[in-house]
């Protein structure tokens, strides 16, 4: 019963990290978005993808928008 309680408080505790990280991943994005210099208008188009797809707009960001910094 002891395990049980446990390992019930961990998934609360990891269901409930997870759920910060969903709600700072797009705010985070938004904020490198800001502070990165783009060619154009891709800052603006970031930004707008990132305000209608959150989540999956935020993981495209980091995953492939990074690397249109012009200082890099």
């Amino acid at each position: 019963m002891i395990i049980a309680g446990f390992l019930g408080g961990v998934s609360l505790l990891v269901l409930f990290i997870m759920g910060i990280l969903f709600f700072l991943l797009p705010i985070i994005a938004l904020i490198s978005i800001v502070r990165h210099d783009f060619d154009g208008n891709n800052k603006l188009i970031w930004i707008i993808v990132i305000i209608f797809l959150p989540y999956m707009g935020s993981i495209l960001y980091f995953l492939f928008g990074r690397s249109q910094d012009r200082r890099r």
